[in-house]
């Protein structure tokens, strides 16, 4: 008991040292010891699509879409191999075109932006997860699952290009995102009747 308490306490010096680390000396080690403690924390808790996000809003909703579209694309491969039935198959076709044809007008979007953006199409944590659970199921249950993944991820889809179409800045990637609304709002309807 007595350890667990010596530990909490020790780690909530550390953390207030980190707090004041600017007002510490230099040759102070508890505190270059918990700034460096503070200095790995923020490089393993931050991902690049974060500091993307942190850095440029526009860049972080060009690389979101960019990742729904391989997601829609490579989860549609699947169901392409994996369903079963003919309407899975169909809404499969459907989906790999159509995300295709987005990603090829999101590329066209984001390149007259200025400054010019390249999307970076790296699938979320979120999204390789799906994925991986997607791969390793079949008949039925890879055609329940396939229909919920795709009803969350239009869902989350829409919801991304109507706040940049109401926010963004930039007008090459607003005029996309407007665009691509009736088409998302169509897609999870689809998806909600399989």
């Amino acid at each position: 008991m007595k350890r667990s308490v010596f530990l909490a306490v020790s780690v909530a010096a550390l953390a207030l040292a980190g707090c004041k680390k600017s007002e510490a000396p230099a040759g102070d080690g508890a505190a270059t010891t918990a700034a460096a403690d503070d200095s790995m924390a923020n490089t393993t808790a931050t991902t690049p699509a974060d500091a993307a996000a942190t850095a440029n809003p526009d860049q972080a909703f060009a690389d979101a879409a960019a990742a729904s579209d391989a997601f829609e694309i490579q989860s549609s491969k699947l169901a392409e191999t994996k369903g079963q039935r003919a309407e899975v198959k169909r809404f499969a076709a459907a989906m790999i075109k159509a995300h295709t044809d987005s990603t090829a007008k999101l590329k066209t979007a984001a390149g007259a932006a200025s400054p010019a953006i390249t999307p970076q199409p790296q699938l979320t944590p979120m999204q390789q997860q799906t994925l991986d659970a997607l791969s390793s199921k079949s008949g039925a249950d890879f055609e329940a699952g396939y229909a919920k993944a795709q009803v969350e991820a239009h869902q989350m889809t829409l919801d991304k290009l109507k706040a940049y179409s109401a926010n963004g800045a930039q007008p090459t990637l607003k005029t996309f995102a407007t665009g691509m609304i009736p088409a998302v709002t169509a897609h999870l309807n689809m998806a909600k009747a399989l």
